[in-house]
């Protein structure tokens, strides 16, 4: 089986182009499917209850049902890939159901306790600074950990306040900027190169950046990894009272949630967050459905019965 994984997994880096977050999710997933059917299965000898067996295996270890979603996306595609190729006849997980998703409601921070995390970070060293930087840039923008990990020097045109960001499947999108990110951006880079180290190995020259010039790095002048901004995020959130878990994802839904309780519309929200579907961005209208209401009772007019 080994050997269609490594063929797949050409097909995602060449062909599909896809992202290196998206990558390793489907290889990872792959694996884990390879570890539960005997490895030298035939691969026409998986079917439907092969694949139904695996997830409920995942089921039964207490995955959560969007992770078990994800990885039958991942073996549809695999096995879509092969029956292309002409390995397989059928592909055996397109006729297995997606588990039934909880409706849960995201976690956002209110403008309050948004506006406090930004004001966290208040020191001037070069960590702290590309922190701020980072947080106003993923509330200003509503950009995934992903899209934000991604940016480089010339996705930022300070002069008009856009952003260029590479989203899923590599599709490009530009967005606004708000001008309290555009600052913070600016003080960090007026810093970033104290994040290299020096005389590493008893040399005297400073690291150069990478060739296409990452925005957010570490203190090796590395481009930063979602692991670490995630950690980042987490540190400044948990410093805020009375606040539960907001991760950055979080901060995305914060971000289209307060412009819908501020009078934005379903379409422009969707085009500024990247969703393929409206419906996807659609999650959004039971978080507003208070703001909704009440502007509802003061405009309609027949909203409440005439006494």
């Amino acid at each position: 089986m080994q050997r269609f994984i490594d063929a797949f997994s050409k097909y995602l880096s060449i062909e599909k182009n896809v992202s290196e977050h998206t990558y390793r999710n489907y290889i990872s997933d792959l694996m884990m499917f390879k570890e539960y059917v005997d490895r030298e299965i035939d691969i026409k000898a998986i079917d439907n209850l092969t694949v139904r067996g695996f997830l409920g295996l995942l089921s039964k270890k207490g995955e959560k049902k969007s992770s078990i979603a994800r990885r039958l996306s991942t073996l549809r595609t695999f096995f879509k890939y092969l029956h292309r190729e002409g390995y397989i006849e059928t592909n055996p997980a397109k006729a297995v159901a997606t588990p039934k998703q909880e409706k849960r409601i995201p976690s956002f921070l209110s403008v309050d306790d948004a506006f406090s995390l930004m004001e966290l970070p208040n020191s001037a060293d070069a960590l702290t600074l590309r922190d701020k930087a980072a947080l106003e840039t993923f509330y200003s923008t509503g950009i995934r950990i992903s899209e934000l990990v991604g940016l480089n020097d010339a996705d930022i045109d300070f002069n008009s306040g856009l952003v260029r960001v590479r989203g899923k499947g590599r599709k490009e999108r530009i967005v606004p900027i708000g001008g309290k990110a555009i600052t913070a951006i600016k003080n960090y880079l007026n810093k970033r190169q104290g994040l290299y180290k020096e005389n590493r190995s008893q040399k005297s020259e400073v690291r150069s950046y990478e060739a296409d010039n990452p925005v957010f790095v570490n203190k090796d002048g590395k481009r930063i990894t979602t692991r670490s901004v995630a950690r980042i995020v987490g540190k400044y959130v948990n410093m805020l009272s009375n606040v539960g878990h907001v991760s950055p994802h979080g901060l995305r839904h914060t971000f289209a949630t307060h412009l819908l309780n501020a009078g934005a519309d379903l379409r422009s929200i969707q085009e500024l967050l990247g969703h393929k579907s409206l419906s996807t961005t659609q999650r959004y209208t039971h978080l507003g459905i208070d703001k909704l209401m009440e502007v509802y009772d003061k405009a309609h007019p027949r909203s409440k019965a005439k006494e």
